[in-house]
């Protein structure tokens, strides 16, 4: 029998199927429209399994990246900003749709694993994954494995307060967690859109062109948006001093980071040098479904 590992990313909009061969080459690909209902979502991946098998002649090892996570406390879907999965025992219902074990981590973790595995963070020992776009999460993963922690939320950054505040940043922002000065409200792609725009902004696409052109109010924002990044990412070079960053999500593709937030860094980091690389990812939008793949060991 031919074996691979088969990788599945469940997103609000789409399903993607990957295979890859035992080098982490990719063999098959496939996606689909995420179904509205928990059920029919839990059938579609099965039917997307079993379409890879059949195609490929053999058995696969299954890993899916999902948008939340399994409590430890009640294996039940949390924390997912897909709400048709909260409260159900996904990992359990695939595993009996597909008669077997599967392996199931949040979108950070995979993204992270995804990267350290055969992307920007190849060879690394720990890496530190980060996914700035709509929201702000990360992922931690040491010697090829990813860090779940005892709640199974390590590495999300997201929701911990900006560090060192500015007087004009506090009392903070709301955040939807129900907390106030979540980093995500300040560095996620909508937090740099509403420190530029205002309040009703959304969309920060458009602000690295305004700068380019000379925009005073784009500069500013992302200079601030710069600084802020840096001091959040400060914090994760105290705590597990990672090997390296990699970033991903939409805002991934500023380039300005990578030579400005190092920089910025070693005024916040407690070590008389700070010599950690923050690189862009190599796997884009596939790192996630390559890291529910990567899920499972050679």
């Amino acid at each position: 029998m031919n074996h691979f590992r088969i990788g599945i990313d469940l997103g609000g909009t789409k399903i993607e199927v990957m295979a890859l061969d035992g080098a982490g080459t990719e063999i098959r690909r496939h996606r689909v429209a995420t179904p509205a209902g928990y059920a029919d979502t839990v059938a579609t991946i099965a039917t997307l399994v079993h379409d890879a098998e059949a195609g490929l002649g053999g058995t696969g090892s299954v890993g899916i990246c999902i948008p939340g996570v399994i409590s430890p406390a009640t294996g039940l879907v949390k924390n997912a900003n897909s709400i048709a999965l909260n409260g159900h025992p996904f990992d359990r219902d695939i595993a009996d749709a597909l008669r077997r074990e599967v392996r199931v981590a949040n979108d950070a973790n995979c993204f992270a694993l995804s990267e350290a595995a055969d992307g920007a963070g190849a060879g690394q020992g720990v890496v530190f994954g980060v996914i700035i776009g709509t929201g702000c999460g990360g992922g931690i993963v040491w010697d090829g494995r990813v860090l779940e922690g005892r709640n199974r939320i390590a590495g999300e950054w997201g929701h911990t307060p900006l560090p060192w505040p500015r007087e004009d940043e506090l009392p903070g922002n709301p955040c939807w967690c129900g907390l106030s000065n979540c980093l995500e409200t300040w560095i996620s792609g909508t937090g740099l859109a509403i420190s530029c725009d205002g309040p009703e902004a959304r969309d920060a696409s458009s602000i690295p062109g305004r700068a380019a052109a000379g925009e005073v109010r784009a500069i500013v924002a992302l200079e601030r948006h710069a600084d802020r990044l840096a001091r959040g990412l400060a914090v994760v070079v105290n705590l597990i001093d990672p090997d390296v960053v990699v970033l991903g999500g939409g805002l991934s593709n500023m380039a300005h980071l990578y030579e400005v937030v190092p920089r910025l860094m070693k005024t916040y980091v407690f070590s008389d040098f700070v010599t950690t690389p923050v690189v862009k990812n190599l796997h884009g939008d596939s790192s996630g479904v390559r890291g529910a793949a990567w899920l499972w060991p050679a």
